[in-house]
């Protein structure tokens, strides 16, 4: 182990004395980060740091939670600076249900300890067209929704029917696409239709309708995802896969991601856009494919957010022509204006209307596309599916 410095002694002994971390930074005289720093450098120095207790103050809170059946988080504490020095003004105690809490982890847990990289997968024998890339996208797919045709009046959705839908649609789409090299395989957001063990939206938690349980939604999205893949690779000899963050899966699309580029990692020819940020781009050729999911930008507002992005900069500047990708609306949506040398496209989704669109009044033709790019010309084909094609 290293020598510790004064301070970082100090903050350890405070630990391991049975003080909260407000309560020792109050202590030390210092700003909460700079203890909790304190404490990073004694555990890089191969120190081990005791959990930070629950605050006096919230034992009896903590038991009642107890009696409850809540588990009993980390305290939160709001220091405040005064005259006097550093004093704790608010304390919050985090907790969870029993039940839910464990339900969560073992629908995670159940799932990852499926995660093993497949053997790689042989390429096709007839090799497509080296100038072209065909983009097979699918937004706002709403895995475990519920919609009842005679409400809705947009056919009946559940996951059973979504999951063959899609199946069958991306075959469909692979069938009629010209022979190209690539393939490019892009959840355009939204593939969940909700985020957590209740069915609710993410940021505004309003109450969804769902048929299915959450461990259940899981396991169907990622068995979705890699059928497309598998799907795609029998045709392309090089695919490509873009899982964008959508409002109704933020942390979602995260899993799912870092599940898929796991699955694959021996797949050389298979290849996983791991970006944390939910703007992804790729190059073909002289052209640029952008996307996002549409629920942080407007359409207008993505060309000058992809050609000013530092991480996105050079691709834009070494591109003769940019095509954005966006969902969220549900609707087909073309900006003929082409801002800024882009065309910035609006997709349509395969899924049914939900009782909160239906009642809402909105309505739009169900779709997906599937199109092929040149290379050096851009858009040079694209084929249309609908739900109730055959």
């Amino acid at each position: 182990m290293e020598k510790l410095t004064l301070k970082q002694q100090e903050a350890l002994n405070l630990a391991k004395n049975g003080y909260s971390r407000g309560e020792a930074a109050v202590k030390m005289g210092i700003h909460l980060r700079n203890y909790k720093a304190h404490l990073a450098a004694c555990r890089h120095k191969g120190h081990e740091i005791p959990e930070s207790p629950i605050a006096p103050g919230m034992l009896d809170e903590t038991a009642k939670l107890l009696r409850d059946g809540y588990s009993a988080g980390k305290t939160t504490q709001h220091i405040k600076y005064t005259e006097m020095g550093p004093i704790v003004a608010q304390e919050w105690l985090r907790s969870y249900p029993h039940e839910e809490y464990q339900a969560w982890v073992n629908a995670i847990d159940s799932q990852l300890a499926r995660v093993k990289p497949l053997p790689k997968i042989a390429a096709p024998k007839k090799a497509g067209a080296k100038e072209l890339l065909t983009l097979y996208t699918l937004t706002d797919y709403h895995f475990g929704m519920l919609a009842y045709s005679v409400e809705c009046g947009d056919g009946d959705w559940d996951t059973e029917i979504a999951y063959r839908t899609m199946c069958e649609k991306i075959k469909e789409m692979i069938e009629r696409s010209p022979d190209a090299e690539t393939g490019v395989f892009c959840n355009l957001g939204d593939w969940l239709h909700y985020d957590s063990l209740d069915s609710v939206t993410p940021l505004s938690g309003h109450v969804l309708d769902s048929d299915t349980r959450y461990d259940m939604l899981v396991e169907v999205a990622m068995d979705a995802t890699v059928f497309a893949i598998e799907e795609l690779a029998k045709k392309h000899k090089n695919v490509k896969v873009v899982i964008c963050e959508g409002n109704h899966d933020q942390s979602g699309s995260v899993w799912l991601r870092k599940y898929i580029k796991k699955r694959y990692e021996k797949t050389q020819r298979i290849s996983v856009d791991d970006t944390a940020f939910p703007y992804y781009a790729t190059t073909h050729g002289k052209i640029m494919l952008a996307f996002h999911h549409g629920h942080k930008k407007t359409n207008k507002s993505l060309p000058e957010l992809f050609a000013s992005e530092p991480r996105y900069r050079e691709m834009w500047g070494q591109s003769d022509y940019t095509y954005v990708h966006t969902g969220h609306y549900h609707k087909k949506e073309q900006d003929a204006s082409e801002y800024g040398g882009a065309i910035v496209e609006r997709h349509p989704t395969l899924a049914a209307k939900d009782a909160y669109a239906a009642r809402g009044g909105w309505h739009s033709k169900r779709a997906a596309h599937a199109i092929c790019y040149h290379s050096e010309l851009g858009e040079y084909s694209r084929v249309t599916v609908y739900p109730d094609a055959s």
